[in-house]
């Protein structure tokens, strides 16, 4: 199954999608805030990153709107990560919204709340189909 990088600043969540994601056979790591995900993913090859775009930038500040958007900025930005596959992850889902996550760099948009859970392990399916 994938490697799966999650960013994701709320706990329930967070605990929530690795549990379902380990339960499907993927490996997992997060990350609660951009400035941690991206030192982390320094050591780590993930098969696919899981964005949620609105988080901290660090463990001392609230979540922002454009939080996601500067992580992925600055993942696209390094040779290693340029073609990781990122998922982003939000409950704003209008097509401006889908328009701007895209044009950031990410590959693909799943809405939260995620339900059906089967529609977010499609899409990583399909973003690591030899995985």
């Amino acid at each position: 199954m994938a490697s799966v990088f999650l960013f994701e600043d709320d706990v329930e969540n967070l605990r929530l999608l690795k549990r379902l994601l380990e339960h499907h056979g993927h490996e997992i790591s997060a990350a609660q805030n951009v400035e941690d995900g991206l030192a982390s993913l320094e050591s780590l090859d993930p098969d696919v990153i899981l964005m949620d775009m609105e988080m901290p930038l660090n463990r001392d500040s609230a979540p922002q709107s454009t939080a996601g958007l500067t992580a992925v900025s600055r993942l696209r930005a390094t040779e290693r990560m340029a073609s990781v596959p990122i998922i982003a992850l939000s409950a704003h889902s209008m097509a401006k919204q889908k328009s701007t996550f895209e044009q950031a760099g990410c590959n693909d948009f799943q809405e939260k709340p995620i339900f059906p859970f089967e529609s977010l392990l499609q899409k990583i399916d399909k973003w690591c189909p030899d995985s």
